[in-house]
């Protein structure tokens, strides 16, 4: 069996640091347009089309969040500069600069280039939408070497799959597009030993598309491995036998049950059952609560339908929360169905300070419409994905 070399495998996390600044890179500019500091601007009596200041973007960075200071927000944005994602509208400037100069995403332009490797890209990331869209996906929790990995394959079902989607024509043309998909980072063999073959090995992506990422992740290269191994990696769930006082979101435990807390912070649960402490004592174990602690009276004054949230002129207005999950959770649980709502936040809490309340109605969890789900498999949704978690919710216009 063919075994990666060391070659093969720079190039694999060079690509995959490429990939992830262009998600990074296509998740701030769509932020940027919501948030409206990319629109067209004038400057010497002439227009340019969606643009932005430099200047008000630092500022909007720090205030974000998303650096800590001036000169981190600058040498951020010279990375996507670097990677040929964002430009001087007049490319005039080869650096960026942090005063009144107008750049822009090349994605608004038409600039951006469409190399081999960026084709690559987009034909992973449309067959990891399409595999995580399906109810019954190829992609599941698998175990070797007594560590669960999320979102794996075998290299034998993604050739039947490819083949059956009209992906590909044949076998050999399938084992060519996973090689491909291998060599630009976007997927993996779980222990990074194999290149793909079309046999019973255990691959992964190595890329989650749906993962929010941070900009200050972009300043370490060398963090793709890192981040992929780590043990808050959406792929990696937990090493079967934790050591002790591990306090992950996750606990694998020896009968290969996976054990989920619903989307709550550890503290909320204690409070809920009237204990004053707002920590465990203890390294907590990770299994449900009893029912009488975790499912408390609804705080809804009445029932409310996804027809009456939906319908024109409904007295609702949508929000969307960015919530990033601390070591003990998000602090919030989800309750009811078909909508689900807000039952409980931690007001010293994550989700609280992105503003989350009790009552509100759960529209979509990391961009997959929930309304007609119920709170387990939401709860399933928001534990099984990125630590950053990325909520529209409905609320009522008092």
């Amino acid at each position: 069996m063919e075994s990666l070399s060391n070659s093969l495998k720079k190039k694999a996390t060079e690509q995959h640091y490429r990939a992830e600044v262009m998600i990074a890179g296509e998740q701030l500019r769509l932020r940027l347009h919501d948030g409206k500091l990319i629109k067209d601007r004038r400057f010497h009596l002439r227009t340019y089309p969606n643009c932005f200041v430099a200047k008000e973007l630092t500022d909007w960075l720090i205030d974000h969040k998303e650096a800590p200071d001036r000169e981190t927000g600058i040498r951020l944005m010279q990375k996507l500069m670097d990677h040929y994602i964002i430009h001087h509208v007049c490319d005039e400037h080869s650096d960026y600069k942090d005063a009144k100069l107008l750049y822009r995403f090349r994605k608004d332009d038409g600039t951006f280039p469409l190399s081999k490797d960026v084709k690559v890209f987009m034909r992973g990331q449309s067959l990891y939408e399409k595999l995580v869209s399906v109810e019954e996906s190829i992609l599941k929790v698998r175990e070797e070497n007594s560590v669960k990995y999320q979102r794996t394959f075998l290299g034998c079902e993604m050739v039947d799959w490819l083949i059956q989607e009209g992906e590909v024509e044949n076998r050999q043309e399938a084992v060519e597009l996973g090689r491909a998909l291998l060599e630009h980072g976007i997927i993996q063999h779980v222990s990074n030993r194999h290149h793909f073959f079309d046999s019973d090995i255990l691959y992964q992506f190595w890329i989650n598309f749906r993962r929010r990422r941070r900009l200050t992740e972009l300043l370490n290269e060398n963090s793709s491995r890192a981040l992929s191994e780590s043990p808050d990696s959406p792929f990696c769930l937990r090493k079967l036998n934790p050591e002790p006082g591990n306090t992950s979101f996750l606990s694998v435990q020896t009968n290969k049950e996976i054990k989920i807390v619903s989307a709550v912070r550890r503290s909320s649960i204690t409070s809920l059952s009237g204990n004053s402490n707002p920590y465990f004592s203890a390294a907590p174990t990770l299994v449900f609560p009893p029912v009488a602690e975790c499912n408390p009276k609804s705080v809804l004054k009445r029932p409310v339908t996804n027809e009456e949230l939906l319908s024109p002129g409904a007295p609702y207005v949508k929000k969307t929360l960015t919530i990033v999950g601390d070591a003990v959770g998000w602090g919030f649980v989800v309750r009811g169905g078909r909508p689900c709502h807000i039952q409980a936040v931690d007001p010293g809490g994550p989700a609280a300070a992105a503003g989350m309340k009790v009552c509100q109605f759960v529209f979509s969890v990391n961009g997959v419409y929930v309304l007609h789900l119920d709170y387990q498999t939401i709860s399933s949704l928001i534990m099984t994905g990125p630590r950053t978690l990325v909520m529209e919710v409905m609320e009522a216009i008092e």
